[in-house]
């Protein structure tokens, strides 16, 4: 079977390894000459633009996106005109599964098929294999089964054709929406243990211990127990968390579907929260303080 992977970034490049190594033949594209260069190296062809990528593909072709989601749309304005009915796109990346609808809408009037992948996995995808959760029409997936058999951890596990287009964008967000709870749980948890200096507790210990029998073990906790072998202080990293989407819109539909999210929507809060240097809430907390019950207010400069 032969794919075209558009976007040679960390993911797409590791993915597009483990599709050959599988026995997939890939072509690359990407517009960063350095990037396609990698993969060149890796026993890889790449070509210079999508034109050349459609043109190397035997029909009909299977072209897999791997780029951010606010550029899907302009890589398909660039591709559908390119392309021939009985085609197929797959979007691979963190998409809002409600864009998935309307591109695969848009595609389908083109008479190209249109399959929305979510996949989770990271930088260890290509070590590990990668969790696929694919929404689609039942004869187009059926027809890509030997793509996501290779790229999945076995050929029988860690993918599934989870429903129509749209299901799997949905189902990677609520995931990610799950995962943002999981990661401020366990970053609580290890902050008390750190706050309680009189016990001297060993975090890298404690998460170890955890990680073999404890109904708390997964594989994030076996990566904290990782970083803290490797930086127990964590120091040098600033306590600053991004967020790509996926929380967002999973606390949104939470809110249009009537269902409460607290914990993965206070998770996002959190996030939003680390990225404030100088809260104006917090100061606007300890001027109302002072004001109702006159408690001392700090100077900003850290002196009492």
């Amino acid at each position: 079977m032969e794919l075209g992977m558009i976007g040679l970034g960390r993911m797409g490049a590791n993915m597009a390894q483990r599709l050959q190594r599988g026995g997939v033949t890939v072509t690359g594209f990407d517009p960063g000459e350095q990037a396609r260069a990698q993969v060149l190296e890796n026993g890889i062809a790449a070509v210079e633009s999508l034109q050349a990528l459609v043109q190397a593909l035997p029909a009909p072709r299977v072209l897999w996106l791997m780029v951010p989601s606010k550029v899907v749309d302009a890589t398909l304005d660039a591709l559908l005109p390119l392309l021939s009915p009985h085609d197929v796109v797959i979007d691979g990346g963190n998409s809002w599964y409600r864009d998935s609808l309307r591109r695969a809408a848009r595609c389908a009037e083109q008479q190209v098929g249109f399959v929305d992948c979510g996949t989770s996995g990271g930088v260890w995808g290509l070590q590990e294999g990668y969790c696929l959760m694919i929404g689609g029409e039942t004869a187009v997936v059926t027809q890509l089964t030997p793509l996501f058999k290779a790229l999945a951890p076995a050929a029988d596990r860690g993918w599934a054709h989870v429903g129509p287009v749209g299901a799997g964008h949905f189902s990677k967000m609520v995931h990610n929406g799950i995962e943002y709870g999981m990661m401020q749980a366990y970053a609580e948890g290890f902050a008390l243990m750190q706050k309680k200096a009189d016990l001297e507790l060993d975090l890298a210990q404690v998460a170890e211990v955890w990680r073999h029998g404890s109904v708390v073990r997964s594989w994030l906790l076996d990566l904290s127990a990782d970083a803290l072998k490797r930086n127990p202080g964590l120091a040098g990293i600033a306590p600053y968390v991004e967020d790509s989407g996926e929380g967002r819109w999973t606390v949104s539909e939470a809110i249009e579907l009537d269902v409460p999210a607290p914990v993965i929507t206070l998770s996002l809060l959190e996030r939003l929260r680390s990225r404030e240097d100088n809260s104006f809430t917090d100061r606007m907390l300890a001027a109302m303080r002072n004001e109702f019950g006159g408690h001392a207010i700090k100077p900003s400069g850290g002196s009492q």
